[in-house]
């Protein structure tokens, strides 16, 4: 990874992206592509949009990620002025106490803290577990006047306060990673493809989606605009190899040993074929990953649009997803943003997936 990489990545994970609040991180991310793309676009609720080659064909590839992180609303403030929250996707109350956070206002940002009582008051046959019904902020505020004061208000959305960073050399750590180092790799892919000069013969959508984690609603919208053939999407999977996973239950991923490509029905039998070869004509190191139903990601959302499009899940793993502490392995980044470019360059146009011609 060199600098200016370094740099995005740092600039654009350590910004807050919350669902449904992504314009921030999508500006800075559509400003390091811009270079390395024609054009690009935007939809009424953020998804942001980098084009290749538009209008040159009408045969259309996406690369997606999805740019929100789970958050917080303030739902209730008390005449004390402790403030109590409903999640904004799937927040995990269990980590919450004795976190930092933020709360987003209008006046700018609020520091804030999840308070919990001292071990010395509580008894131990009668611990209560964090859940929604008992965590809290405090921003320092003896009233809900001096709170409301401050700029917040019931809505205000809040983020953990946990900046990236790396460990042993080999892992990135941080809140978020699910799943804007997704929007990071697509944005390698292109930035690989421009500086190689590679010269597409197809429209490239390079596109960091909104909302996934509330029902994949950014990928339903953008989806039926753009009307793809081919969908290669990237998101995040559980690696199980620490303590309290189940490989029964999540299957045998290990983070440092590659991709991961999912089986599932969302995902076209023939494109995933393709894609396996290519990874193994490159040496490209990979895993396999079988889903229940449906793969939980954006993946859905684009294969079950407009008439259909072929669609691949490629993921990353990650070890302790939904917390401050997401973890990957830099050497699993680079494995996907080559696959990702392998798999382009070699790609055609009018390729037919169809499983039964």
């Amino acid at each position: 990874m060199d600098a200016i990489s370094k740099k995005f990545l740092y600039d654009y994970l350590n910004n807050t992206s919350p669902t449904g609040f992504e314009a921030s991180g999508q500006r800075i991310w559509l400003d390091y592509l811009k270079p390395y793309t024609d054009t690009y676009f935007t939809d009424v609720y953020g998804t942001a949009v980098a084009v290749v080659n538009p209008n040159t064909t009408d045969y259309k590839v996406v690369i997606e990620a999805h740019a929100d992180e789970i958050s917080w609303f303030v739902h209730y403030i008390t005449n004390e002025g402790y403030i109590y929250l409903v999640r904004n996707g799937g927040s995990d109350a269990l980590i919450a106490p004795s976190m930092r956070a933020n709360i987003h206002t209008d006046k700018g940002l609020v520091k804030a803290v999840f308070g919990w009582p001292a071990i010395h008051v509580r008894r131990d046959e009668r611990d209560e577990v964090p859940s929604m019904k008992n965590i809290f902020l405090d921003c320092g505020a003896s009233s809900k006047e001096e709170v409301e004061e401050m700029g917040v208000h019931v809505g205000c959305v809040v983020t953990f306060d946990a900046d990236l960073i790396e460990l042993n050399n080999k892992y990135l750590v941080g809140r978020a990673l699910d799943n804007r180092i997704g929007g990071f790799m697509i944005a390698e892919v292109a930035r690989r493809i421009k500086e190689n000069n590679v010269h597409l013969p197809y429209s490239l959508y390079i596109v960091n989606s909104v909302q996934e984690e509330v029902g994949l609603r950014g990928a339903e919208m953008i989806s039926r605009q753009i009307q793809p053939h081919v969908a290669l999407i990237t998101d995040v999977c559980h690696d199980t190899q620490s303590p309290m996973y189940s490989k029964v239950r999540s299957g045998d991923i290990k983070a440092g040993k590659g991709a991961v490509l999912s089986y599932a029905p969302a995902v076209q039998n023939n494109l995933l074929r393709s894609i396996v070869e290519v990874a193994k004509a490159k040496n490209i190191p990979f895993q396999r990953l079988a889903s229940e139903r449906s793969t939980g990601t954006d993946t859905d959302a684009f294969a079950y649009s407009w008439t259909g499009v072929a669609s691949a899940l490629i993921s990353l793993p990650l070890k302790y997803m939904h917390t401050t502490v997401e973890t990957v392995d830099k050497t699993d980044v680079e494995s996907i943003i080559q696959l990702m470019y392998e798999y382009l360059v070699q790609l055609q146009p009018r390729t037919d997936f169809r499983y039964i011609k």
